[in-house]
């Protein structure tokens, strides 16, 4: 772990984005404007992160389960996913960041797996920091991809110890979550990271998902320092 004046820093955080809609009925503001407000809030907590010395930051933007919202809140989300990989690529690619989508593709248009790919591969060499995109995922869903991984992989499975699992998983190179976050006050994890969470620390905070700032990014890591 890093260390920022006798703090110790998780080397990654992850945040389940929750309370974008709430957010929005709050200020009787229709749902797709907490949805935008919670891309703005993905930016500047990505940057506060990073600046604080996060290596990597996962964000969970798009479950496999939320398919069941209505068809325009589904389409919404999906143009807002791609906005953050081309619009918001290069502010992102600029601070040397690089850019990963862990989840399956099914049902995805090739529009956004065209911006999935090029996102990927405009960012593979930055060092700043590694921002994992958790989209069309589900923890159940990562598990069955990486039993076929290892079915296709040829090894015996007899021969399988837990340390190698991580070779599986979605971008194996994205470690296990130190800390995971939860905004706007619900205690759960809804799936999120279930292969990379075994030992995490859990914040669980009231704050909706637009609110959050650089200020309770530091607060998360004093509280995890802490523990």
């Amino acid at each position: 772990m890093n260390t920022l004046d006798s703090i110790t820093i998780p080397r990654h955080i992850g945040f389940i984005m929750d309370g974008n809609r709430r957010w929005a009925k709050e200020r009787g503001l229709p749902p797709m404007k907490g949805h935008e407000a919670g891309v703005n809030a993905l930016e500047r907590v990505a940057d506060a992160c990073f600046d604080m010395g996060v290596e990597y930051m996962s964000a969970y933007t798009f479950s496999t389960e939320n398919w069941s919202r209505t068809q325009e809140e589904v389409g919404f989300l999906m143009s807002l996913v791609t906005k953050v990989l081309t619009q918001y690529l290069t502010k992102f690619h600029d601070k040397g960041i690089r850019i990963v989508v862990l989840g399956t593709r099914d049902r995805l248009s090739a529009t956004v797996i065209k911006a999935i790919d090029r996102a990927e591969e405009q960012t593979k060499d930055n060092t700043k920091g590694t921002l994992a995109l958790c989209f069309n995922y589900g923890g159940h869903q990562e598990l069955i991809d990486m039993y076929r991984n290892i079915q296709a992989s040829g090894v015996d499975v007899d021969t399988l110890k837990p340390t190698d699992l991580q070779g599986f998983m979605y971008h194996p190179e994205v470690p296990p979550c130190d800390l995971i976050v939860r905004s706007s006050g619900e205690h759960r994890i809804s799936g999120f990271m279930l292969p990379r969470s075994e030992y995490a620390e859990f914040i669980f905070d009231d704050t909706f998902w637009p609110d959050i700032d650089q200020e309770h990014v530091a607060r998360y890591i004093s509280e995890y320092s802490r523990r």
